[in-house]
């Protein structure tokens, strides 16, 4: 985290007192998380908001149960099948102090791994979308997707 997302405030407020383009940017944030839209553009017309409004608010308004709940994600890792992908990838994740919950890995079928992995994230180092990008960019990585989140 850096010094001005360690300084800012936050604050718990009912939606009605919200401004339009606030509730509209949930509701589009909802939309894209449901599988109901498919890009920002497909949501964002759905509940009639600019493109730029939504990237106003994206990452500055959240519904209070995802405040709250998100801090345990599960996500599935299509891994290569080589020696030591797993290991190498617990320790990337332990740099970014986040803690592996359960772990499930599939039989490797084609040179391929799949595996599953509940993780506490509530001492992430970085950003969720940050740790996203930084583990699909290792090279045993071909993709990695969010399953879910809560508690």
């Amino acid at each position: 985290m850096d010094k001005k997302e360690l300084d800012a405030k936050y604050y718990l407020v009912r939606e009605e007192v919200l401004p339009e383009a606030m509730r509209k940017a949930l509701a589009a944030k909802e939309l894209i998380d449901r599988g109901k839209a498919t890009s920002v553009w497909e949501a964002v017309n759905k509940v009639d908001l600019s493109r730029s409004a939504f990237y106003k608010y994206r990452d500055t308004v959240f519904p209070f149960h995802r405040v709250v709940m998100e801090k345990i994600i599960t996500l599935f890792f299509h891994l290569e099948d080589r020696s030591g992908t797993l290991s190498r990838l617990l320790t990337e994740l332990a740099a970014y102090d986040c803690n592996v919950l359960t772990i499930h890995q599939a039989i490797p079928l084609q040179g391929r791994a799949s595996v599953t992995m509940s993780l506490n994230v509530t001492g992430l180092t970085i950003g969720l979308e940050d740790l996203i990008v930084k583990l699909n960019r290792l090279e045993f990585i071909e993709r990695v997707e969010v399953l879910g989140s809560g508690a």
